[in-house]
């Protein structure tokens, strides 16, 4: 049975946040979920772990990177995009 990958985003997001996941809406940054830079590392290392790929993603300047992070939504398409161009 293939991984929901919007599911596990969002509860991985929401453990970062320490909220239930059905407290995180796909509008929200991961700022507005009081995730900071710590949490956002953590949360990049929980998603590669979950769906065996590689974020290209860079602590140092998260926004210069091509992987998006401006909303939950955003996080969930580029994740999506990954795990697609994994099994192509």
């Amino acid at each position: 049975m293939p991984v929901d990958i919007r599911k596990k985003v969002i509860e991985i997001i929401a453990e970062q946040a320490i909220l239930e996941p059905s407290d995180v809406s796909e509008t929200q940054s991961l700022e507005d979920l009081g995730i900071d830079s710590l949490g956002l590392v953590e949360s990049i290392f929980s998603i590669e772990e979950a769906f065996d790929i590689q974020v290209p993603f860079n602590a140092n300047d998260p926004k210069a990177g091509d992987f998006d992070i401006s909303s939950v939504a955003a996080i969930i398409g580029a994740v999506e995009k990954l795990v697609a161009d994994q099994h192509s």
